[in-house]
């Protein structure tokens, strides 16, 4: 286990180096103070060899995991394997008492997740969940303002997010849980969570799949989760789309439309209009580096002892709505979900402003399958 030490910087480890890995964590841990790259986990020679000759670190095959975890060249691990591998790799790493920054989805069942948490337990490491907004200033800002009442009492929601996704990509094959829903649905549904204050107790789906495509799921799904107190949501998310993100919000006294509200990037700026009692406002915030944030965060959280807020218990609570989503698909019947205990969730000592790390072209990344069509 690390000292606690203002002064020392957290060593990371990037365990699978695909598009998100390159284009967005790596460039974004380089605007934190408190972080540094140490390593890579990959498979195949030749990336291996690319990898380490671009970033100039040691590389490690996904066999040699268990060397690296007790090498002591590490202190962290960042996690960005394909969903249905997060339980292979979070339970040794957190096991080795290592901490651990958690691609979302967590994982790709309530077992798994289970598994996860208590891997945590025995290790002692500090665990967060990858929700990079809950460090956005612009979301913070809009949940901040939900709980304070400004928009009175919340009655529904509605969110689209859609991309057009290639086939050839890993997404693109591999079942549900590879799929829109928890890809990007993980998006609205951990939003209105916050937005709500709530937990939702219900869920019906409706999915299809869009004529010419070649997904092994539905690519296309609309969401509809209840909450106890009759609140509701809606969220629409697509493969085969051309991009489009918003949200909307209604309450009482005003309304919210936000967008661009999920995505990240250099000249991304989280926006929001609200209108209250007639009077509009845009609030729009500046571009910040939204993965160097919540590593920022994170390694903030492991130098001072502090517990993160998006923990596994916060990924847990998202993956058990993704798994009664795919249960309402496959039954097209209401699924129903236990009453849970509320969280404390999101405050605004998170938010943390870094600028943005410049995003290297799709082309720059080595060994990756493109994500778009």
């Amino acid at each position: 286990m690390i000292q606690t030490d203002q002064r020392k910087k957290v060593r990371y480890a990037v365990v699978g180096c695909g598009q998100i890995a390159q284009q967005a964590f790596i460039p974004g841990l380089t605007k934190t103070e408190n972080s540094v790259l140490a390593a890579l986990v990959t498979s195949g020679e030749e990336k291996s060899r690319d990898l380490a000759a671009k970033y100039d670190v040691p590389v490690w095959h996904y066999d040699d995991l268990h060397k690296l975890l007790v090498s002591g060249d590490i202190d962290a691990v960042y996690l960005a394997t394909p969903n249905a591998r997060h339980r292979e790799h979070a339970v040794p790493i957190l096991e080795a008492g290592l901490h651990l920054l958690l691609e979302k989805p967590m994982a790709t069942s309530v077992e798994d997740c289970e598994a996860i948490l208590a891997a945590q337990r025995k290790g002692g490491g500090k665990l967060m969940v990858a929700y990079r907004l809950h460090c956005e200033p612009g979301t913070v800002e809009l949940i901040t303002r939900c709980r304070e009442g400004d928009f009175g009492d919340l009655i529904g929601f509605n969110s689209t997010f859609a991309q057009n996704v290639a086939e050839g990509n890993h997404r693109g094959h591999g079942g549900y849980w590879s799929g829109p829903v928890p890809d990007m649905g993980t998006y609205p549904l951990n939003a209105v969570r916050n937005l709500f204050g709530q937990e939702p107790v219900a869920v019906n789906a409706v999915g299809v799949r869009t004529p010419g495509r070649s997904f092994n799921f539905d690519d296309t799904v609309s969401v509809i989760l209840r909450f106890a107190d009759g609140k509701l949501a809606h969220f629409m998310v697509s493969y085969a789309s051309a991009m489009i993100e918003n949200l909307s919000l209604f309450g009482s006294k005003g309304s919210v439309e936000a967008g661009p509200c999920f995505v990240f990037g250099p000249s991304e700026a989280i926006t929001y209009i609200t209108k209250i009692g007639g009077a509009e406002d845009v609030r729009r915030h500046d571009p910040v580096d939204q993965f160097g944030g919540e590593t920022s965060y994170f390694s903030d959280c492991i130098l001072h002892d502090r517990n993160p807020e998006p923990d596994g218990d916060e990924g847990l609570r998202d993956v058990r709505v993704l798994v009664a989503i795919e249960a309402a698909l496959r039954s097209g019947e209401t699924e129903h979900l236990l009453e849970v205990p509320l969280r404390k969730g999101v405050s605004q000592d998170q938010v943390v402003k870094l600028p943005p790390a410049d995003e290297p072209d799709e082309s720059e990344l080595i060994g990756v399958t493109s994500q778009s069509a």
